[in-house]
């Protein structure tokens, strides 16, 4: 036996056994092609746009002007003591993450079928790359945010700390669904057009345009089923100077944010071992 032929090394390719939804391992191992595909979906979303990252904030601006003038001008809807249009800004930044995040990593496996049937990499790179990508638009949000509330006196404590872990339960939400919806939208192409109704209606579900306060403190803990209760209300907790929301409500949230993580990542661990032969 030659040298060459002795140095060289057979991987062996097999779908995964046992209950562990992901490979952590697998998934640092090829961290620098996670970077990669970020750095890709960047450049594809701005490429050849007029006013490029301004997208980032404009949309969430735009709705905001939209909902002050209908919601908080004429309907009227309470806001917890600040202005308008701080409330709802506040919530529409990790929404509009949220909505973002969620619409590209459902069409990513489709949008890269080539990568899928040429080469092997962790096909939950995709969707978590597009959903990462997505974070670049919440900071520049979150930039500005600040900027509209310098602007009407309202100045951050030491709890705008806790923006973080609250973005960490909007990532999951939207990286547990992202993953779901992907996986079934490789075999049934029309899945993608439901995203934006599906986000339409969830957001009318979430306080958005109004607070959860007004839903009664005995069924708090059954709205908090919506894991974008804890993001939005934790957010306004963290930026504004309120008390902190319904307990139960949050804790409810939360786990179900880490169980749709779960749940998504799982399902998706399943469903990928026929990913390259149908799409």
């Amino acid at each position: 036996m030659t040298d060459a032929a002795a140095a060289e090394t057979v991987t062996v390719i097999q779908p995964q056994s046992g209950w562990l939804p992901i490979d952590f391992r697998e998934l640092w191992h090829y961290r620098e092609l996670l970077y990669f595909l970020i750095v890709r979906d960047l450049k594809v979303k701005y490429k050849q746009t007029y006013i490029g990252v301004a997208w980032a904030i404009l949309q969430p601006l735009v709705s905001t002007v939209v909902f002050t003038l209908f919601f908080g001008r004429l309907a009227k809807l309470p806001s917890d003591g600040l202005p308008y249009e701080v409330f709802a800004l506040i919530a529409l930044i990790p929404w509009t993450y949220f909505a973002t995040a969620l619409n590209y990593s459902s069409v990513s496996l489709v949008g890269n079928a080539n990568l899928l049937s040429k080469i092997y990499f962790p096909r939950l790179l995709l969707p978590a790359g597009a959903a990462l990508a997505a974070l670049i638009d919440l900071a520049i949000g979150t930039a500005f945010l600040g900027a509209a509330m310098a602007f009407y006196g309202i100045a951050p404590t030491w709890r705008a700390l806790w923006l973080l872990p609250f973005t960490g339960v909007a990532i999951a939400t939207a990286l547990g669904c992202g993953l779901f919806f992907a996986s079934v939208n490789v075999k049934y192409r029309d899945v993608q057009y439901t995203i934006p109704f599906l986000t339409q209606v969830w957001m009318f579900l979430t306080p958005v345009v109004y607070p959860a306060s007004l839903v009664p403190e005995s069924l708090r803990w059954l709205y908090g089923l919506n894991p974008l209760v804890a993001v939005i209300e934790g957010w306004r907790w963290a930026l504004a100077d309120k008390p902190f929301p319904s307990a139960p409500m949050m804790v409810v949230s939360i786990l179900v944010a880490g169980a749709m993580l779960v749940g998504g990542a799982y399902y998706f661990r399943r469903a990928e071992r026929e990913f390259a032969d149908v799409v």
